[in-house]
């Protein structure tokens, strides 16, 4: 079983996306789970794991709305509310009646996305680990999106003081690959400090990590910068048991077609076991985000 542990739907005419400029021009418009499930048949994917991509209530509804190949749903809920144990007990509410009437997928995680907050310590702050300790309460994972070494300490002091809780770093903590000479082997001073970021992380037994968005942080002319070992360092640094794939899309698209997303990652992992890829390509995302998912009633 493949499980593509990150992944995208959205209608931008529906709700905004700030995010949405012209740069990302080809992929401004609505990708539902028919689109979806285009793309992940013909790859052997057999379930996602859909993302939020907008801080907004709203947008986490109608992902709880979709049907297969989604099979869980990382949301958006605003941490710093002072409801945000009663925010969350509805979302699974809602996600618990769209499984009622039909095959719709439960919310099994949330996320914000740190990397587009002003504040670059705003995970540190005390009213978010608040937020992060009713989703730990609550039975769900919390997603760190961080830009490099900016939001690096503060994403540490709030796994710090969520011990209970279960992290998943997204986009291996978004490597500078493109900004950096098209070589076989990347061991440049960015290269060297975020090895040092990543073993941080993994040096906490309560985060895993996404290998995933790597062929879009390498830019265009990825096929001639080390996304490989990017992948390997990453998986060697985490463990099989605490890394996992995901294919980014349709993000992953503006630098290559999502089969190509998936060959990429398992090409580099071709030294592993046969167990040690199940656990990259399904085994892990299947234990932290849907293992002992129940309807909730």
């Amino acid at each position: 079983m493949i499980i593509d542990a990150h992944q995208h739907l959205w209608d931008p005419s529906d709700r905004a996306y700030p995010w949405m400029d012209d740069s990302v021009a080809p992929i401004r418009r609505r990708f539902d789970a028919s689109d979806l499930h285009a793309v992940t048949a013909p790859a052997g994917v057999t379930a996602t794991i859909v993302v939020q991509a907008v801080h907004d209530p709203g947008e986490t509804a109608w992902l709880l709305a979709q049907p297969e190949p989604v099979a869980g749903v990382v949301g958006w809920v605003d941490l710093t509310a002072p409801d945000v144990a009663d925010r969350l007990a509805a979302l699974r509410t809602a996600a618990a009646g769209s499984q009622q009437r039909g095959s719709h997928p439960p919310l099994v995680g949330i996320r914000h996305q740190a990397q587009d907050e002003p504040d670059p310590s705003w995970l540190a702050r005390e009213d978010v680990a608040r937020g992060v300790r009713a989703v730990a309460a609550a039975g769900l994972a919390f997603d760190l999106l961080i830009r490099g070494a900016r939001e690096h300490a503060a994403a540490l002091t709030l796994v710090d003081s969520v011990p209970d809780g279960v992290f998943v770093l997204d986009h291996a903590g978004k490597p500078d690959i493109a900004g950096k000479p098209a070589i076989a082997h990347d061991d440049s001073d960015s290269a060297t400090a975020w090895r040092a970021r990543m073993r941080d992380f993994a040096a906490r037994p309560n985060v895993a990590c996404k290998v995933s968005g790597l062929l879009t942080e390498a830019g265009d002319d990825w096929r001639h910068r080390p996304v490989d070992r990017y992948v390997r360092d990453t998986v060697h640094t985490f463990g099989p048991d605490r890394s996992m794939w995901g294919s980014d899309w349709p993000v992953s698209t503006l630098a290559a077609d999502y089969g190509t997303s998936l060959r990429t990652t398992a090409d580099a992992l071709a030294d592993l076991s046969d167990t040690e890829r199940k656990a990259v390509l399904g085994g892990t995302a299947e234990r932290v985000y849907l293992a002992g998912v129940q309807p909730q009633t």
